[in-house]
């Protein structure tokens, strides 16, 4: 490895990172992350941190899970690749599609198809569901809805049903057909509603309001996030899910989870899905798959779905969409491994009770500091607090203020993430209640210095 000097002189004058202006990054070098163990990472100056923020939303089990690392190792001496596109299958893509059958059950998902990662997903599951439609006979249905402030990738048709302007304004124009209601964000909302329930009560009635004017029978599908995440952990009332499931079914649209984030436990359940009692009839699940130790993904398809397709006689259920590294062996090695993990150590328990414990905590201290202007959470390991300059006029807090408090917060022992003016939490659902406090202190040192 190059010496810490040339990795320096060099950081970010020939690579432009994702989601950061090239010119910003060249002004403000990013953090040179060389190490990781357990829940913290290490930089090229020594620096030991807690990771807040679990690499993005992926490393559930740590840095330090051996078994994973054990067999992509093995499946790299065994098979480091072949395709599974039409006539070739390979044997752990047969074992993780039955373990993934078994997994999401109560989800009423029994089908995988396998990508690199949430993105291709979002892609995936957008149109098998158009083609779900049209193999039906329903050709119209080719409109998507979505939440505003959702995320779901940054491929052109993800992007399209993005509900963040940052991720749209400036690779305009997307796919046409695709429609955005409000999310139940309980801080700022067009109905001046705090009070959660009635707030989903409203975006439900603007939801089926939509699809009327729409006409029912042009939508194809809408894609929700059980817990919104990259906008700025956004946690919906109780009502909020089952009732999109009820209207989607009401009018024959398709419902597609974005789990990318909330499966495997980071909701203090397996899926964020199922901590609302809904099933979906797709599910798009990456990152924590594999731990993020290899890019894969899987989009999960129900029965009543998977149904249509496997009846077809016409030809139309031919599946056109798939990637070089669909099913890659090593991946799904990887896959296989994390999910036996994942499931021995039970992590949904730790992070339901960790995830109370950092909510409570970052409540305490929007308590003390008048730049906390709503602090959010309540679901597992996802939190957020959003910064304000003025708690009456919600203002946001300015660019250079929260990088501060990020920097300061580092340097205090805890990595957590900015997305606009929301400090975005995230860990490792494997931290001990110690490494909270550590969190937790670390971010009270970051908001003293606003």
């Amino acid at each position: 490895m190059k010496d810490s000097n040339f990795l320096k002189e060099n950081n970010a004058r020939h690579l432009w990172h994702p989601m950061a202006h090239p010119a910003d990054s060249l002004a403000n070098p990013p953090e040179i992350i060389v190490g990781g163990e357990g829940v913290t990472i290490t930089d090229v100056d020594g620096r030991t941190v807690i990771d807040g923020v679990g690499g993005l939303w992926n490393v559930n089990l740590g840095y330090s899970c051996q078994p994973i690392k054990d067999a992509i190792t093995e499946q790299l001496d065994r098979l480091p690749y072949y395709s599974i596109f039409r006539g070739t299958t390979n044997d752990l893509v047969i074992e993780l599609s039955w373990m993934l059958r078994e997994f999401f059950a109560p989800d009423g998902l029994s089908r995988a198809f396998f990508t690199s990662g949430g993105s291709d997903g979002v892609e995936i599951a957008l149109r098998l569901a158009r083609q779900y439609h049209k193999v039906r006979g329903e050709s119209g249905r080719v409109k998507f809805l979505s939440l505003k402030k959702g995320y779901h990738g940054t491929h052109t048709l993800g992007a399209s049903v993005n509900g963040n302007p940052n991720f749209r304004i400036q690779y305009e124009p997307l796919m046409p057909g695709c429609h955005h209601i409000p999310s139940p964000y309980t801080y700022r909302n067009p109905f001046g509603e705090t009070d959660s329930y009635k707030l989903a009560q409203l975006c439900l009635a603007a939801l089926e309001d939509e699809i009327k004017f729409q006409d029912s029978s042009t939508i194809a599908a809408m894609i929700v996030e059980p817990v919104l995440g990259a906008g700025g952990v956004i946690p919906p009332h109780e009502s909020f899910l089952p009732g999109v499931r009820e209207i989607c079914a009401k009018y024959g649209i398709l419902l597609v989870a974005d789990e990318v984030i909330t499966a495997y436990g980071r909701t203090g359940a397996w899926s964020g899905s199922r901590r609302f009692g809904v099933q979906p009839d797709l599910a798009v699940t990456a990152k924590a798959i594999t731990n993020g130790y290899f890019p894969f993904g899987a989009v999960m398809i129900s029965d009543s779905v998977s149904d249509v397709f496997e009846s077809d006689a016409s030809g139309k259920a031919t599946i056109g969409s798939g990637y070089t590294y669909s099913g890659h062996p090593v991946g799904a090695a990887a896959a296989i491994a994390c999910l036996k993990e994942t499931q021995r150590l039970n992590v949904k328990d730790n992070a339901a009770a960790r995830g109370d414990q950092l909510f409570k905590g970052l409540k305490r201290l929007a308590q003390k500091h008048d730049a906390v202007g709503d602090v959010r959470g309540g679901y597992g390991l996802m939190c957020a607090l959003e910064l304000v300059s003025d708690r009456t006029s919600k203002a946001p807090i300015g660019k250079s203020v929260i990088g501060k408090v990020q920097e300061t917060a580092y340097d205090a022992g805890a990595m957590v993430r900015v997305s606009g003016n929301n400090i975005i939490l995230s860990p490792p659902l494997i931290l001990s209640e110690e490494d909270v406090n550590t969190i937790l202190s670390a971010l009270d040192c970051g908001l003293n210095a606003v």
